[in-house]
């Protein structure tokens, strides 16, 4: 008498090399949804910060040196130092290396490194403490 082969051996060998084959599926999958989330922010927040009328109206003006200074100590020198050379707050000499000028509008504006607070000026006043920001190498 002859016994079948049985139907559990028969259906290892299939489902085995299903496994494999799927994991490669969800892992593609999860890798697509990922780029599809990068390219939804990517276009959801660079056009909001390439139209934000405050920065757009000071990358658009002509700084004064002189005039950033002042404000600079008036408003920065507690915390940055008087020369800009880092206290309580950061050394900003090569500040514009590390930042681009958008960055250091935003970083001034938002305040959003603890304890630095919130402060924006008018934006000829933001354009003076940038031609002054950017004069620190």
């Amino acid at each position: 008498m002859t016994v079948p082969p049985s139907s559990s051996s028969a259906t290892a060998a299939p489902a085995a090399a299903q496994a494999p084959a799927l994991s490669r599926g969800l892992a593609a999958a999860l890798v697509l949804a990922a780029a599809v989330a990068c390219i939804v922010v990517v276009a959801l927040v660079l056009p909001s910060a390439r139209t934000d009328p405050y920065t757009r109206q000071t990358l658009s003006l002509q700084g004064s040196v002189e005039h950033g200074a002042l404000l600079f100590r008036l408003n920065c020198a507690g915390c940055h130092g008087i020369a800009a050379q880092g206290l309580v707050g950061p050394d900003l000499h090569g500040v514009a290396e590390r930042k681009n000028q958008r960055q250091l509008i935003q970083q001034v504006v938002s305040g959003r490194t603890p304890p630095m607070p919130r402060f924006q000026p008018e934006p000829q006043a933001m354009a003076d403490l940038l031609a002054y920001l950017n004069g620190l190498v």
